[in-house]
């Protein structure tokens, strides 16, 4: 960003970017709220939402990276004896 004011503040663009900042932070508020909601919803369904973080965790993946996994947790557990 070209700084043409050599230092001075913008005040007005300077709250335009606060606002912009805030509402975002509330909108963050806001979803994480909605997805409490849904994994309480889940739970109350009989669902375990340790295990729907764990699944929602390894769809982000690519296969490849999902492969790695795969393979490094087979690794670990037979080293462990599970």
């Amino acid at each position: 960003m070209k700084q043409e004011n050599h230092g001075a503040i913008d005040n007005q663009q300077l709250i335009a970017i606060i606002e912009r900042i805030e509402k975002l932070h509330e909108e963050t508020a806001a979803l994480a709220a909605d997805v409490k909601e849904i994994f309480t919803e889940a739970k109350s369904a009989g669902y375990d939402p340790k295990y729907i973080r764990q699944m929602i965790r390894l769809r982000r993946m690519d296969a490849d990276e999902l492969d790695e996994v795969d393979e490094l947790t087979k690794m670990y557990r037979k080293a462990l004896g599970l």
